[in-house]
């Protein structure tokens, strides 16, 4: 996408002149409320634009995009405000459910659309899945069931791991709900975690170095948008690194190095939402538009990364991989 606004400049005098040719051009303006820092995939932003164009809407020509955003959850109340007094046409809140709460406490009226890994019911967002009812809908790509797989998927290819790592980050809303769907599933098996947090780059530095010295061989990552920014720079180089095996919840991950990934098809998710936006701005009411949940999963593993760790995988889980990276 062609500019980004983060928080870092709120306020700025900058954002408004795009603002204000948009509303010469007449062309309604989404904003874009991120609680990521801003680094979406190629394939993210390829599959939103496209949502938004089979609703009849091209970024520049039909429709303009303020982005706001910080990896940084107190900040996020004040980008969607500014969001607010700028009166877009749609707030499209992404990447944790942060962003979602601070989008909705900052407007009753305006339309929201997320997209995150939360059960909105249980943050408020909405009445239903069905029947959403208030200002919000979108797109939940949380599944219980991705959890217990993550985990089985993970020790059929590592099976010596006495314990099994966990990191996630404590400032995401989700956070308490994925570390105890993970340990309620390790207890089935009877398989023996050790839950870390990071909330900082340094953290995670620290987090993977105790994990190593704990002797902890594999690794489940939370989903989150501060682990998400992190997949290249750090996840991939330091489970080098300390010879940890581990698995995340997307294949970015694993495009980027990691071991393995299994959840939902995310660039599907990104197109729901951009189509989902495009039919507020044609007109419908989020009140009206069921939330979409992921229907369709995929289990990538890096080959190149494994033979790198020194694992041999296994004919029958190679054959259950949706995509095999050599």
């Amino acid at each position: 996408m062609k500019r980004r606004t983060f928080i870092a400049g709120l306020g700025s005098a900058a954002a408004w002149p795009v603002v204000a040719r948009a509303q010469q051009r007449a062309i309604p303006v989404i904003g874009w409320l991120d609680s990521g820092e801003g680094k979406l995939t190629p394939a993210g932003e390829t599959a939103f634009r496209k949502g938004l164009s089979e609703m009849g809407y091209v970024e520049g020509r039909s429709v303009a995009i303020e982005y706001r955003g910080s990896g940084q959850p107190e900040q996020l109340p004040a980008a969607a405000s500014e969001l607010v007094r700028q009166r877009v046409a749609v707030i499209f809140a992404t990447e944790t459910a942060n962003s979602a709460l601070a989008a909705s406490a900052a407007t009753a009226t305006i339309p929201i659309v997320f997209m995150n890994g939360a059960d909105p019911v249980k943050l408020g967002l909405i009445e239903s899945y069905s029947r959403p009812g208030g200002n919000a809908t979108g797109v939940s790509v949380y599944s219980a069931e991705l959890v217990s797989k993550r985990l089985e998927l993970l020790r059929r290819l590592v099976p010596q791991a006495a314990v099994i790592g966990f990191l996630t980050n404590p400032n995401n809303r989700i956070s308490e709900r994925d570390k105890a769907d993970i340990e309620a599933a390790a207890r089935v098996v009877g398989q023996p975690m050790l839950v870390l947090q990071a909330t900082t780059s340094e953290e995670i530095d620290t987090a993977l170095a105790t994990f190593a010295k704990a002797q902890v061989s594999a690794l489940l990552v939370d989903g989150d948008g501060l682990l998400f920014n992190r997949r290249a720079a750090q996840f991939a180089v330091l489970t080098a690194r300390y010879r940890l095996s581990a698995s995340y919840p997307t294949r970015v991950f694993a495009d980027a190095g990691g071991l393995m990934s299994y959840g939902d098809q995310r660039s599907e998710s990104w197109r729901e939402a951009g189509i989902y936006v495009g039919r507020i701005l044609n007109g419908e009411k989020p009140a009206d538009l069921p939330v979409v949940q992921p229907t369709k999963f995929e289990f990538v593993i890096n080959l190149r990364t494994a033979k790198a760790l020194g694992l041999t995988i296994p004919e029958t889980l190679l054959a259950t991989a949706d995509e095999v990276i050599q």
